[in-house]
């Protein structure tokens, strides 16, 4: 038997939920999630918020680049939706 893990593609936002609390529940950026969902404000209880695939998060340390981490420059900014790289940044690989 094989395991998998299932993510939803939407979520219903909980009272008092931050963006970054929610990135982090569904192993995504913050930064994904308010492109994912055109978001201008804050988050508010009962929204709907459609969910960008899961993806391995990762801490960016010093000397690594994009293509080191996502193969290609234009596979990083699919994935994380900008060019932007720097040292501490949370990345999905």
């Amino acid at each position: 038997m094989k395991l998998c893990l299932v993510t939803p593609k939407y979520y219903r936002v909980k009272r008092g939920q931050t963006l970054s609390e929610v990135a982090e529940t569904f192993h995504t950026t913050p930064r994904l999630l308010v492109l994912k969902n055109n978001l201008t404000a804050e988050l508010w209880e009962g929204q709907i918020l459609e969910l960008p695939p899961a993806g391995n998060l990762y801490r960016v340390r010093g000397g690594e680049s994009r293509s080191m981490l996502c193969g290609s420059m234009k596979a990083f900014e699919e994935k994380n939706g900008t060019r932007r790289l720097y040292v501490g940044q949370t990345v999905v690989l």
